[in-house]
């Protein structure tokens, strides 16, 4: 119930902003490294929404999460940039690579290194460019991802 009693607090410190919701999703996220499925009914009550429709935008949008994430987050960049030049092979590499480890890889639609592609982003601070899968695989070993 301790998930409850911040979700609250974070949904009546934001109820009252137009367009509530989805800053209340985004701290809630930041809260808890996704949006816990039993705050989606405590969501809606409070701001007067179905549920369907706070799990709707919850569904939405690819930032979202609706279970926790693994000890590290790898973003692959998905963005036409980065599919022109091997992103989409490097994307799969990493789909089969992380499969079953404690990583979650998450596809973007653009981490701003459109020049430099394939690109990604570990755990929303480190980004890579020029990531091939030998590059990928030495990154994945320099976290420990096997262990």
């Amino acid at each position: 119930m301790e998930t409850l009693g911040a979700v609250l607090r974070i949904v009546a410190a934001k109820q009252t902003v137009p367009g509530a919701l989805l800053p209340i999703l985004h701290e809630i996220q930041e809260e808890f490294g996704y949006i816990p499925p039993e705050s989606v009914p405590l969501i809606a009550r409070e701001l007067n929404l179905s549920r369907a429709e706070v799990h709707g935008v919850i569904t939405y949008y690819h930032h979202f999460r609706q279970a926790p994430p693994g000890r590290h987050v790898v973003r692959v960049c998905c963005a036409e940039a980065c599919q022109a030049v091997g992103g989409e092979a490097l994307a799969e590499h990493a789909r089969v690579r992380l499969e079953g480890s404690d990583l979650t890889l998450e596809p973007v639609y653009c981490l701003g290194l459109c020049a430099m592609g394939p690109a990604l982003q570990i755990d929303e601070r480190t980004l890579h460019a020029h990531v091939t899968p030998e590059k990928f695989d030495a990154l994945i070993d320099a976290l420990g991802a096997d262990r």
